[in-house]
């Protein structure tokens, strides 16, 4: 199953980052967010909460796996949030 990863950044619209989780989901793929920072972490839950809105009604009940990562930025090691959305 291919895998799409989402950055999430503190500018993104949660409604664009829902709309993506759930066109990804509908697609067959596995989606992951990593954010970094509080304000992108805040971003993308918002997204993973719209995207169970625009879900349901499809009939697809969206769990969210948190977690961690590291990722490099500009050459900076940094620890991000990791929201692996599955369908139940």
């Amino acid at each position: 199953m291919e895998k799409q990863i989402l950055k999430v950044a503190a500018e993104s619209n949660p409604s664009s980052v829902g709309g993506a989780i759930v066109k990804n989901l509908q697609e067959g793929k596995e989606v992951e967010l990593i954010a970094v920072g509080a304000g992108a972490a805040n971003q993308a839950l918002k997204g993973c909460i719209i995207a169970r809105g625009f879900a349901a009604p499809q009939g697809m009940d969206l769990l969210i796996c948190p977690g961690f990562t590291d990722v490099t930025i500009e050459g900076e090691k940094k620890t991000g949030i990791l929201l692996k959305v599955v369908v139940k």
